[in-house]
């Protein structure tokens, strides 16, 4: 004990074992024989034992941490993203860090900074729009690196995620083929992945020589379901005829509906809305509202099993994983009913 410190050494002395072994009780207890690995952890209890993690980075060249940034803390999506990780996490030697960028590339770019001084044990990151700075930080990592929410080309490392593009191009096919004609997009934030869809709508619309980029109304704010009934509000005064509606997610949707409630316009008849995410409130408003069902919770559980798997030294079977997405059909599409 030095300075009142109370080190592994020490804890390995009043053991009777070697540092090696407690660091194994630490980090991989399945490796310690049950009898040694409680004799160690009751002493660790007694002698009031902290790990220095700053201590094990020097000696190991790496902490046991496990970085993970995200866009939003309210955002229902990435809660059941980090809902998925920790279900693996919670039983792995790993500790998990998140942060969150608030979109944004250049606070993005400085948490990647503060976590890899922690020089970390791997790295989930949102999204493949990082700025130049951020992938070449993510490309001198020298730890594993998974990309969540998205498929794309030329991945910093492994992705796990979908298409955007597609998932909002089936939404928009769907109200096609239920028989409207003036189909309308609303999105908010308009962030990177927004974008995507937006363009799966655009392409879908054109493929049915249907597009009208005066049906599109999109705003920078952050999506929530107040917002849902502003931007059908905005759409109704243009006077296009607007006979459906697919929005970027699911709290416009809800909103959408409640506008049309309170305006008297009759969904599906009158109006279709489909939203994308599938959150639980799609299947429980009423009329129900068709959404685009994307795998969220699997999604942060595949992440960190892969990260996992690759800081072990396993083989990763898929590093490129695409999770697809379901379209699941309610009420609120139904305009011409079977």
């Amino acid at each position: 004990m030095i300075d009142g410190r109370i080190r592994l050494s020490d804890v390995a002395t009043a053991a009777g074992v070697s540092t090696a072994t407690v660091s194994r009780v630490l980090r991989r207890p399945d490796m310690v024989s049950a009898d040694v690995r409680q004799r160690i952890l009751q002493i660790i209890e007694e002698l009031g034992y902290v790990a220095n993690p700053a201590a094990r980075a020097l000696a190991s060249a790496r902490t046991n941490v496990i970085g993970i940034l995200i866009p939003s803390l309210t955002n229902n999506v990435f809660a059941d993203v980090l809902r998925g990780i920790y279900a693996v996490a919670q039983d792995s030697t790993y500790d998990v860090q998140f942060a969150n960028t608030r979109y944004s590339n250049l606070e993005e770019e400085n948490l990647l900074r503060v976590f890899l001084n922690q020089k970390p044990s791997g790295l989930i990151v949102t999204g493949t729009d990082q700025s130049v700075a951020s992938r070449a930080l993510l490309k001198q990592a020298n730890c594993p690196v998974v990309q969540i929410m998205e498929t794309g080309e030329s991945p910093v490392d492994m992705m796990v995620g979908f298409s955007h593009v597609k998932g909002a191009y089936a939404a928009t096919a769907h109200l096609v083929g239920s028989g409207y004609r003036r189909i309308a997009f609303l999105g908010a934030r308009m962030d990177p992945r927004t974008q995507r869809r937006l363009l799966g709508y655009t392409e879908a619309l054109e493929e049915a020589s249907l597009f009208d980029e005066r049906l599109i109304v999109t705003t920078p704010r952050s999506s929530t379901v107040t917002l849902g009934c502003e931007l059908l509000g905005l759409l109704l005064d243009r006077d296009l005829g607007a006979d459906a509606v697919f929005c970027n997610n699911d709290d416009l949707a809800l909103g959408v509906l409640f506008e049309c409630q309170r305006r008297r316009i009759p969904v599906p008849s009158e109006m279709g809305i489909c939203g994308f995410n599938d959150l639980e409130m799609m299947a429980v408003a009423n009329p129900s509202i068709t959404s685009v069902r994307t795998f969220r919770q699997e999604m942060g559980e595949k992440a960190i099993r892969m990260l996992i798997d690759r800081i072990e030294g396993r083989q990763v079977e898929n590093p490129l994983l695409d999770l697809g997405f379901e379209l699941i059909v309610r009420q609120s599409s139904q305009k011409l009913r079977p």
